[in-house]
């Protein structure tokens, strides 16, 4: 078993309103190198909260999460860091449309596994 660290990841469409959903989950394990975001957005839900969303924008920004967890191929910032850089980078405060929640820990012994089941249990 190796610990590991994730974090929610949550739309907030309407930041001055503070309502949610969540639309993902990122996960980073030291001891096995692994670093990534699974995500996957309830368009119905979000535009419950928000009819003016703008989906196209927080699909793209939701990419852009699993692509800096990847190591940012785009060839942004990202892709100096370190795994762990990366997801201390993503899991900071901020007032955007995406954010992340509070950082909680776990054990498993497949990191990916782990997070398909976070994302079932969390996001879905």
């Amino acid at each position: 078993m190796s610990p590991y660290e994730y974090a929610i990841i949550r739309a907030v469409p309407r930041v001055e309103r503070g309502e949610l959903i969540n639309v993902g989950v990122v996960l980073y394990c030291q001891r096995l190198d692994f670093l990534a975001a699974r995500t996957h957005l309830h368009e119905n839900r979000l535009l419950a909260l928000d009819p003016h969303a703008d989906l196209d924008g927080i699909r793209a920004a939701l990419k852009s999460w699993e692509t800096t967890c990847a190591g940012g191929a785009d060839g942004g910032a990202a892709r100096e860091m370190k795994p762990g850089e990366r997801f201390r980078w993503l899991v900071a405060p901020r007032s955007t449309i995406l954010q992340a929640g509070p950082v909680h820990m776990g054990l498993a012994v497949d990191p990916c596994a782990e997070l398909d089941r976070l994302v079932e249990l969390l996001v879905r």
